[in-house]
């Protein structure tokens, strides 16, 4: 006994009225002109088939819970890759009549196939979707990493990251972790547009820091320099240095596989060692909250008179 259920799309999907599944065409008793779109889904009309009907035919068809063989998974299946981009108009994606495979997310538990032109991702877990012509879409983030872990061209790749950032979709660690989980940082393309990645990404949060600085009338501190003792090593640059207060900011443009090295952990240690406050600022929160971050600043920078910084701190030009 088959156990199709069609998918849980809202009203505004129209193709969906003429995209059904094989128990959904039994029940219609439908007796007009029909095509296969894919194994047990099929179109009611004939001619060309539009890409809203292809999109929609990709999620009946990953939609099926019980046909596959699997555990009975409740159907939850959501758009992914370069599909959902093309959706979103993204400019490094394909315009959506051009996407040759719809890749779909579905849970890892499903035993479904890719075939014709669905191509089945796995999930962990699957992302809250956002509804795009009534159409359930995977977040940024979710579908440029897919669409990135099927394309081989560094060009395409560097095109899809730095939209993603450049847009103001999601952050340059969070998008290179992203990346890390899903094991494509060792691929070559990858590996080299995540270095343009980060490059700019730090171009950006310095511009925001700049902004907060003047915007919330901050004092002008000392900009990109590095801080060195008398004797020994140097300590390091920081993007933004108060030698009255012996405040220094530093952004935090890392990838998160980079975070936490004990050579970071012991630089701090000095630097506190040496009466110097480290305020680390994250480039999401300088965007999304930069009244927040100002507090923060700010503080730092009156809580001085309780500390008494080492004035034979050499601060030097980057």
């Amino acid at each position: 006994m088959e156990h199709d259920a069609a998918p849980a799309l809202p009203p505004r999907c129209h193709a969906r009225q003429r995209v059904v599944s094989a128990a959904e065409l039994r029940a219609r008793r439908t007796r007009g002109e029909r095509q296969v779109l894919l194994p047990g889904v099929y179109l009611l009309r004939a001619g060309a088939v539009t890409s809203e009907e292809r999109l929609c035919g990709a999620l009946v068809y990953a939609s099926r819970p019980g046909t596959d063989g699997g555990d009975g998974a409740d159907g939850q299946a959501v758009l992914t890759g370069l599909a959902a981009l093309a959706l979103r108009d993204f400019a490094g994606a394909p315009p959506l009549h051009a996407v040759e495979q719809v890749d779909v997310l579905v849970p890892r538990t499903r035993r479904l196939r890719s075939t014709g032109y669905a191509r089945i991702v796995r999930a962990q877990v699957l992302p809250e979707p956002e509804w795009l012509l009534g159409l359930p879409v995977a977040p940024v983030l979710r579908a440029v990493v897919d669409a990135v872990a099927q394309t081989a061209a560094r060009d395409a790749v560097e095109a899809l990251l730095a939209e993603a950032v450049g847009g103001g979709h999601c952050e340059p660690a969070a998008l290179v972790g992203e990346l890390r989980r899903a094991r494509l940082l060792h691929r070559q393309p990858v590996a080299d547009a995540v270095e343009t990645l980060l490059a700019q990404g730090r171009v950006l949060a310095e511009e925001r820091l700049y902004a907060l600085v003047h915007a919330y009338g901050l004092p002008d501190p000392l900009w990109n320099v590095e801080l060195r003792p008398p004797h020994g090593p140097s300590l390091g640059a920081v993007d933004a240095y108060w030698p009255d207060q012996a405040v220094a900011v530093e952004l935090d443009t890392r990838a998160s596989h980079q975070q936490g090295h004990p050579e970071g952990s012991r630089r701090r240690e000095r630097l506190a060692e040496l009466g110097i406050t480290v305020v680390h600022l994250t480039p999401h929160k300088l965007r999304d909250h930069p009244d927040q971050q100002a507090v923060v600043v700010r503080t730092a920078l009156m809580a001085a008179v309780d500390r008494h910084p080492d004035d034979r701190l050499v601060v030097l030009p980057r």
